[in-house]
């Protein structure tokens, strides 16, 4: 069940049609329905005239949302930090990535988080090695007009990629990635956003006690219900 999903407050580009932006003030009133109706025409154009959100995942939908159009009365009521990422876990197939790279045509293009699989990342170190992780992290950077800002990155289905060598070094690309990242969170405000299918222990096995650990402080967690269907099936 949604609680009070309409009248959600926002500072920034939303679902609202572009030839009206301009003409809007600053501060706009959206309602969840319309931004479900938004993400579904935008499903459409992206996934094809079969995808449709499914209800199930409204609670997901709306506390994403938060997130990202800032709403800070209801990001405090479910406990949602503003200054963190997401990490978006939940089973295989039900629709995280898609979820994310949604979510990201609400952001204005200058806010949008760039996407990458942790697979193609681990392939990104075997061709160029640790110069690879310093792409990801500490020369991961934007300058617009002058303006050196942190690079948001979201990286899709942490735990589908291996340790991999490079030139007879064993590395674990992104724990690596994420404790670098994990600094420039405290000392850039750098922010990161991950998709999983691994629950916490897993995490912890896979990447060690101290990534997770910075991890809890690098991150909201928001889960799909386990249950929830596999919606390429």
């Amino acid at each position: 069940m949604i609680p009070e999903i309409k009248n959600i407050q926002s500072h920034s580009e939303t679902c609202m049609d572009k030839k009206q932006v301009n003409k809007v003030p600053p501060e706009k009133i959206l309602d969840f329905e319309e931004c479900i109706v938004f993400l579904n025409q935008k499903g459409n154009e992206l996934f094809g005239k079969k995808f449709v959100i499914d209800p199930a995942d409204y609670e997901v939908i709306f506390k994403i949302l938060v997130y990202t159009i800032k709403d800070e009365r209801n990001a405090l009521r479910h406990k949602i930090d503003l200054n963190k990422g997401i990490m978006l876990s939940g089973p295989v197939g039900c629709g995280k990535t898609t979820l994310m790279r949604l979510m990201n045509h609400i952001n204005p293009m200058t806010d949008r988080y760039l996407i990458r699989s942790c697979r193609v990342i681990s392939y990104d170190f075997i061709s160029n090695g640790f110069e690879a992780i310093h792409k990801y992290s500490y020369k991961s950077f934007k300058n617009n007009k002058k303006i050196v800002t942190p690079q948001t990155w979201c990286f899709d289905d942490l735990g589908s990629e291996n340790t991999l060598k490079y030139y007879g070094n064993e590395c674990n690309v992104m724990a690596e990635i994420l404790l670098s990242r994990y600094d420039l969170f405290i000392e850039k405000n750098m922010i990161t956003h991950l998709t999983t299918n691994l629950i916490a222990p897993e995490i912890g096995q896979m990447y060690g006690n101290r990534v997770r650990s910075r991890m809890r402080e690098m991150f909201n967690l928001i889960s799909f219900d386990k249950e929830s269907r596999d919606k390429r099936v």
